[in-house]
């Protein structure tokens, strides 16, 4: 029976430490979304920007780069599993870059998802082109798609168009990079910021969903789903962001802090507490437990 690496004392988050693809195959749940921020594979050799120093951009040996074989290997192997886990409705959101994401989208395809959306993230304060000799690298990809062509999945179209001055909102979302609050249990070099997953969880779940995580890194998507009433499975393999995610879930457990990070997202948390009041979107569920 797979041990929890972690799991918070109401059980909205649960983690794993080991191999997602060792791990997802030990049990049978099904999940509302899932988030993966796999491997971009651009780990070879390159530097970047940070803090106004130069920095190396390779990250560790998981990401280091493969050849397109192998690329398309790995990715067809984790959709697969993921694909067995979600709901018949379900929904899942892939970030990349163009190292990676073209990749993705082609196995996507290969395992009969319905791709709805590539969303490009406009970062409004990205690192500069140290060579000058590209554009600078703005932007990242994350696709949304759907486990069935034929099955209709969860889109709350009235709050995304809410929290953007009352207009459909766009497939460019102009959002911040990682900010250093989010960081001060430790450093991950590939996370994501609570803005980013907080927009994704409340565009395709309601309250009480169950999201799963892969790739879970220091674990932002379960940050945001619990600051959201969500509950949350992440799967890391690397025992020195397990760790980190441990600890930035027990800081929720204070009252101010939860408090605090709920304030940073407040525009989204705002708009669906208002919706909830007007709509009656908050549906009443019955809760599941993970088999472990």
């Amino acid at each position: 029976m797979l041990k929890p690496f972690y799991k918070s004392y109401n059980h909205d988050f649960n983690l794993l430490y080991g191999d997602t693809f060792e791990l997802l195959p030990q049990f049978e749940f099904k999940f509302d979304m899932i988030f993966a921020d796999p491997p971009y594979f651009l780990s070879n050799g390159g530097i970047s920007v940070q803090s106004g120093k130069i920095v190396s951009v390779n990250k560790g040996d998981w990401d280091k780069g493969l050849s397109a074989e192998d690329m398309n290997k790995f990715n067809i192997g984790w959709l697969s599993l993921c694909r067995d886990k979600l709901k018949e409705n379900g929904t899942i959101w892939i970030s990349g870059t163009y190292h990676n994401i073209f990749s993705v989208a082609n196995s996507l395809t290969l395992l009969g998802f319905k791709i709805l959306n590539v969303i490009t993230w406009a970062k409004t304060n990205p690192p500069p082109n140290i060579s000058c000799r590209y554009f600078t690298y703005s932007s990242e990809f994350i696709i949304w798609a759907r486990k069935s062509p034929k099955v209709a999945h969860y889109y709350n179209y009235e709050l995304m168009k809410h929290i953007n001055g009352d207009k459909q909102m766009r497939d460019v979302w102009n959002l911040p990079a990682i900010a250093p609050w989010e960081k001060r249990c430790g450093k991950h070099p590939t996370q994501k910021p609570l803005c980013v997953l907080s927009r994704i969880i409340m565009a395709s779940t309601k309250p009480g969903a169950w999201i799963l995580d892969p790739f879970a890194g220091s674990s932002t998507t379960g940050i945001a789903a619990n600051l959201l009433d969500r509950r949350y499975l992440g799967i890391e393999r690397e025992a020195e962001y397990a760790a980190i995610s441990k600890a930035r879930r027990e800081e929720l457990d204070n009252l101010n802090t939860f408090s605090t990070f709920r304030h940073k997202i407040s525009d989204i948390v705002k708009a669906e507490d208002t919706q909830t009041d007007l709509f009656g979107v908050r549906d009443s569920f019955i809760p599941e437990e993970l088999p472990f």
